[in-house]
């Protein structure tokens, strides 16, 4: 049950934010096994003279930051972050405009399903893949 957020420093039409939104969705189903109808992006938008961005970076520099609980492999990670960079690419972005981010935070700090710790409840799928 992450929750993600895909920062970009430039316009882009509504069809291709989805594109990007569904696309970092799948790279999460597929490297980190959340299940499907697990979705929770959000897709934000700066004017490029409020997102300063690492030199040699173009406008199409995009930063994807994912809270996530702890317990996912550095196998499962690295997956997530090729997933993340080949289909980024695949709709035009270079490998070198895009940064992820992994945030973990403890099961204990998150409230779900109406206010109970996330350590409590029983999530329905696996956390250590």
């Amino acid at each position: 049950m992450p929750i993600t957020r895909i920062e970009v420093k430039r316009s882009w039409p509504d069809e291709q934010q989805q594109q990007l939104i569904d696309a970092t969705h799948a790279a999460l189903v597929e490297a980190l096994k959340v299940p499907e109808h697990d979705k929770l992006i959000r897709f934000v938008e700066h004017r490029p003279e409020h997102f300063v961005t690492p030199p040699g970076t173009s406008d199409n520099y995009t930063l994807v930051e994912i809270s996530l609980f702890p317990g996912r492999s550095l196998d499962a990670k690295r997956k997530l972050y090729q997933s993340i960079i080949k289909r980024f690419g695949e709709l035009g972005i270079a490998p070198n405009d895009i940064r992820v981010v992994l945030y973990e935070s403890p099961m204990d700090n998150w409230g779900i399903r109406g206010g109970v710790p996330a350590s409590e409840v029983e999530l329905g799928f696996k956390v250590n893949v």
